[in-house]
């Protein structure tokens, strides 16, 4: 149904457009020289438009840029910023903790309210903190292969987990490699990692018979693929294949913390052994954690041979700073709250009712799915159940003409994909400003009026 020569004159234009609109960031961009990237992290070099707009304040779901645009803010940091930008609880506790001393390598009290909290949400009892949930993956990976003397995790194919070696596999044509653009790896990821795709029991089974996977790591519904929501009874599938094989599973809950105040786990009475989340759990300061079962904790705690307080490979110097830990409590404590969850749901479910509209008035072959307040849609119906079939659906410029489009009109989706996130802060209004200024996308894209 796209033109793609139309497709393709739209982009320029709205790629002009955002030039025009941004000299200010397209400056700070020019003279970022001795940057790598000429970004603060590399990443930030995925945009539609050719370089970033560069932040001024963000306040709740509003951001505004250098050049004084004001926008709708539907990526909220990729997740980092879910529960608002700068909500003031939040920003109250880090500025008194930060005035009284933040990183001094020893515990303060709000560790073990968190840890309480986290257990009410998610199950697992025994918690551990970090700054990303890279680096909780990482170290809850560690621990199991101890603890197994079993050498392979298991991944779903385009899972995401941070940039941990071991997930950085995907499927192809049925056989396990690397993932493309993989940079430096430190050895066949095949090695040291086995991958089934989201939704195929079957697979998994195959794979997990070898018996030297010391784990599943994976997210309960794929995210960063676009949202791959798990077929009923996938999810109660995966834990007794788990627990047949003698594997431990782990959630991880960054992302499909969306789901609910104890995300996926809680929302559908799942039982893993180990959860790890980050990103939104610090209100917007660097802050992640895993939780361990007290089984596994205490099969870790028998082990002598095990450095756990020095130079074994767990843990980190700025890992459950006082700050960290003070932004965490007020953001669990006042902000992503169970009443603050119910709104924002209602919210991505009018998002989400709000794209299905413009897609069937135009009779597009897409599909529209939610994850609790995280809202993706696809160019493809129906859904796709894998990550490898995720994968395929991309189309690289509609998605740039869709993200640019509604840029230059005052809405920030999240750059990696066709992500809507909401946050306690985001309105009626700017869910339904997004319905009308991607309906005007599309129709414009297919010439109607």
């Amino acid at each position: 149904m796209i033109d793609r020569d139309r497709l393709g004159a739209l982009l320029r234009r709205e790629r002009a457009a955002f030039a025009d609109r941004n000299p200010r960031s397209a400056a700070e961009y020019a003279k970022a020289g001795h940057l790598f990237g000429r970004v603060p992290m590399t990443w930030m070099n995925k945009n539609a438009a050719g370089f970033p707009l560069y932040l001024d304040t963000a306040r709740g779901a509003t951001l505004t840029d250098v050049d004084g645009h004001e926008y709708t803010d539907f990526c909220l940091g990729d997740t980092a910023a879910m529960a608002g930008h700068a909500p003031a609880q939040v920003a109250e506790a880090v500025q008194e903790r930060f005035a009284r001393g933040a990183c001094a390598m020893l515990p303060t009290a709000d560790a073990a309210w968190i840890g309480a909290e986290l257990t009410r949400r998610f199950g697992v009892s025994e918690w551990s903190f970090a700054l990303t949930a890279t680096d909780a993956n990482r170290w809850a990976i560690r621990l199991l292969r101890a603890i197994t003397g079993r050498p392979k995790i298991l991944f779903n194919s385009y899972c995401y987990h941070g940039s941990v070696d071991e997930s950085l596999i995907t499927i192809n044509d049925g056989i396990p490699q690397s993932r493309d653009g993989n940079v430096g790896a430190p050895c066949d990821v095949t090695s040291t990692s086995r991958v089934a795709e989201f939704n195929d029991l079957e697979g998994l089974a195959r794979e997990l018979a070898h018996g030297d996977v010391a784990a599943v790591v994976m997210e309960p519904a794929l995210t960063n693929i676009g949202i791959v929501l798990p077929e009923p009874g996938y999810l109660a599938g995966v834990r007794e294949l788990t627990r047949k094989y003698g594997t431990y599973l782990v959630n991880d809950e960054t992302h499909t913390f969306s789901a609910g105040p104890g995300g996926a786990t809680q929302r559908w009475g799942l039982q893993p052994d180990v959860v790890t989340i980050g990103k939104a759990i610090g209100g917007g300061i660097p802050a992640a954690a895993y939780g361990l079962s007290a089984q596994i904790a205490q099969k870790i705690n028998e082990r002598q041979d095990l450095d756990l307080i020095d130079m074994g490979g767990v843990g980190g110097t700025l890992a459950g700073n006082a700050l960290s830990i003070a932004a965490t409590r007020a953001t669990l404590e006042h902000v992503l709250t169970d009443e603050a969850f119910a709104r924002m749901e209602a919210l991505a479910t009018r998002f989400a009712d709000g794209v299905q509209r413009v897609v069937d008035a135009h009779a597009l072959p897409w599909s529209v799915s939610r994850l609790g307040a995280r809202v993706e849609y696809r160019f493809a119906n129906p859904a796709p159940r894998t990550g490898t079939d995720s994968a395929k659906a991309a189309d690289a410029d509609l998605e740039d003409y869709l993200h640019v489009y509604l840029a230059n009109r005052g809405i920030l989706l999240t750059p990696f994909h066709n992500m809507a996130l909401m946050s306690p802060d985001t309105t009626a209004q700017q869910v339904d400003q997004h319905e009308t200024t991607f309906g005007t996308a599309i129709s414009e894209l297919l010439q109607r009026a």
